[in-house]
C-alpha cells in the first residue's frame, strides 16, 4: 500500500480519461490543487472520497458560457459537471477591468476567462459610448438599431480595432465575434478583426451572421465567409453553436465545414444538444422581412417566452418595450420529429467538435434585470434557456446512455479534452485542463451515469441537473456528495499574458 498522504484521494472509481485512454478502475491523489498521483494501488489522503460504482473524469470545459458573469450561473453549471466556464463568443470590454471585477467578487466557484469583444467594441464605436463590463449594458443596447445595421466608418473601425487590441494586450483569450447580432457588418471589418487575431495568434469565436436558411444572405454563406478568413488572413476561426447557426441547413453546413477542415481550414466547431436557440427579442434577425420564412418557416408557436408563444402582436410589443428579453425559438423539434433528431445529432456528433452550452445570464421576469449576484437558490421568477442548467448532462444522457450513439469516453473527450486542446496553443493554462494526469489541475467530476439527467425545461429552467456527486475545482469540491457548497471559491482566471 502507498504511504504518501494526499490532500484528497478519490478511491475506487472508474476513471475515464480521453487523453491517456485510461478506462477502468483507479485512484487519484490530489495535492495543492494538482493531480499528484494516479494509481491502481490504494492511496492515503487527508480526505478520501469513495467513488465506488461511479465514473471519474476531467471536469467539463465550456467555451461558450455567457452565464459565467454570475456566481449563480457558475453554481447552476457546477451541477452540470462544468469546472471551467469561459465567455468567449461575446467576451467583454475592458478586459482588464472585467478580470479585476471577477477577482474582487470574493473569487469564483469555477475557473473563468473572457475574450476581447469585437461586438462590444462595435457598439461602443458606433454609439459613441464607453464599453462597460456589465452585461446589462450589452443587453440594453438592443434598443439601438444603429450598431446592428450600420456599416462602420473608417474612424469607427479604427476605434473598434483599438479597443479589441487593447483587450488582447490585457490578456483576453482571443476575439469574441458575436456577429449574428450585427448582420450588416462590412466584409472589411470582419477581415480586419481576423487580421488582428492572426497578428496576436489567437482564435476568433464567431456567431456567424444572417441566421437564415434562404439565400442570398444565408447561414451557409456566412460559414463560407468564415472559411475564407481561415485561409486569408489565416486566423483560427471557431464556429459557435453550429446547430443553431445552421438552423435547418445542418446537413449541408456540416458537409461544408468537414470538407473545409479536410482541405486545411483552421476551423474548430462547437454545438449544444437543443433544437431551440435563445436571443434578445430585439435582435435584428428577428425583425427582418419574412424572418420566420428565412429561419426555416418557423411558426408562432415556435417562438416563446417561458413556455408562452409570441405571436405577431405580442412579439413586436416585447421588442418595443423589453428588447433585451431573452426569448426561445425552436428551429428543430427533435423530441417529436426523427429527421430533426438526426440533424441535431449530426451537429453534436461532428468529429472533433466540442460541446458548448451557450448558457445565458439569469434574469428576473418581473423587471428584466439580471439576478443579484451570489443569491442562492435562484429567486422565484428567474429564467434563462434550459441549456444554462443542463447542456452537458443532456448531451451525455441523450447520446451515451439513451441512444448509445457514442461511447462515454468520446462524450468526455468532446466535453473536456477537445475544448482544452482548442485553446492550449494560445493559453498555456489549458494544457493542464481537460485531462487526468500527474501535474494537471485537479478539475475532476465524479458521477453516476445511470442518474445523470438534465431536469431544466423551457417552462422551468431553474431545475438543476442530477447525477454529479462531486465537482472538484482545483482540488476543492464545489459539489460535495451532491450538495452545493456556496462558500467554495476555488476558481482561477484563465488568461493570456498581459502585454500592455
Amino acid at each position: 500500500m502507498a504511504t504518501s498522504k494526499y490532500d484528497l484521494v478519490i478511491q475506487n472509481g472508474h476513471i475515464v480519461d480521453p487523453d491517456s485512454g485510461w478506462d477502468g478502475p483507479g485512484n487519484i491523489g490530489v495535492t495543492n490543487g494538482k493531480i499528484s498521483a494516479i494509481s491502481k494501488d490504494s492511496l492515503e489522503g487527508a480526505r478520501v472520497i469513495d467513488a465506488a460504482g461511479q465514473f471519474v473524469a476531467p471536469g467539463f470545459i465550456d467555451l461558450h458560457a455567457h452565464s459565467m458573469v454570475q456566481i449563480a450561473g457558475n453554481w447552476m453549471q457546477a451541477f452540470d459537471g462544468v469546472t471551467t466556464a469561459l465567455e468567449l463568443e461575446l467576451g467583454s470590454l475592458p478586459v482588464a477591468e472585467a478580470y479585476d471585477m471577477y477577482s474582487k467578487q470574493g473569487g469564483r466557484p469555477l475557473n473563468y476567462g473572457i475574450s476581447s469583444s469585437a461586438l462590444m467594441a462595435r457598439i461602443a464605436a458606433i454609439e459613441n459610448e464607453i464599453p462597460e463590463t456589465n452585461v446589462g449594458w450589452y443587453l440594453g443596447s438592443f434598443a439601438k438599431p444603429e450598431w446592428q445595421l450600420d456599416l462602420a466608418t473608417d474612424a469607427q473601425l479604427d476605434r473598434m480595432l483599438e479597443l479589441v487590441e487593447q483587450g488582447l494586450q490585457e490578456g483576453g483569450i482571443g476575439i469574441g465575434c458575436n456577429y449574428g447580432y450585427a448582420p450588416a457588418i462590412g466584409r472589411k471589418e470582419y477581415y480586419k478583426i481576423a487580421e488582428l487575431a492572426k497578428k496576436y495568434d489567437v482564435p476568433t469565436y464567431t456567431h456567424v451572421r444572417y441566421m437564415s436558411t434562404e439565400e442570398p444572405l444565408s447561414s451557409f454563406e456566412a460559414i463560407e465567409e468564415l472559411i475564407e478568413l481561415s485561409f486569408n488572413p489565416g486566423a483560427h476561426m471557431h464556429i459557435c453553436h453550429l446547430n443553431s447557426s445552421s438552423l435547418r441547413d445542418i446537413d449541408d453546413i456540416c458537409e461544408l465545414v468537414t470538407s473545409a477542415q479536410k482541405n486545411g481550414a483552421n476551423i474548430t466547431v462547437e454545438s449544444y444538444p437543443y433544437g431551440a436557440l435563445s436571443a434578445p427579442v430585439g435582435s435584428q434577425f428577428l425583425r427582418q422581412d419574412n424572418w420566420r420564412g428565412r429561419m426555416g418557416n418557423i411558426t408562432s408557436s415556435d417562438v416563446e417566452f417561458l413556455g408562452k408563444p409570441l405571436d405577431d402582436t405580442t412579439m413586436p410589443a416585447m421588442q418595443k418595450d423589453h428588447p433585451g428579453n431573452l426569448i426561445v425559438c425552436h428551429f428543430l423539434h427533435p423530441e417529436s420529429n426523427q429527421v430533426d433528431a438526426e440533424a441535431l445529432a449530426k451537429s453534436n456528433l461532428l468529429p472533433n467538435s466540442s460541446i458548448g452550452s451557450d448558457s445565458v445570464p439569469w434574469q428576473l421576469i418581473s423587471n428584466d434585470e439580471l439576478i443579484e449576484d451570489g443569491v442562492w437558490p435562484l429567486p422565484e421568477g428567474s429564467y434563462a434557456h434550459p441549456r444554462s442548467s443542463g447542456c452537458f448532462s443532456k448531451f451525455i444522457k441523450m447520446y451515451v446512455r439513451d441512444q448509445k450513439k457514442i461511447s462515454l469516453m468520446e462524450a468526455i473527450r468532446k466535453s473536456s479534452l477537445i475544448p482544452a486542446q482548442t485553446l492550449e496553443k494560445y493559453t498555456k493554462q489549458m494544457a493542464s485542463k481537460g485531462r487526468l494526469k500527474v501535474g494537471a489541475d485537479a478539475d475532476i467530476i465524479v458521477f453516476d451515469l445511470d442518474k445523470v439527467e438534465d431536469r431544466a425545461t423551457y417552462v422551468d429552467p431553474t431545475l438543476t441537473s442530477a447525477g454529479m456527486s462531486y465537482v472538484i475545482v482545483n482540488g476543492t469540491p464545489v459539489i460535495d456528495n451532491g450538495v452545493l457548497d456556496t462558500k467554495a471559491r476555488p476558481g482561477k482566471p484563465i488568461r493570456r499574458p498581459v502585454t500592455a
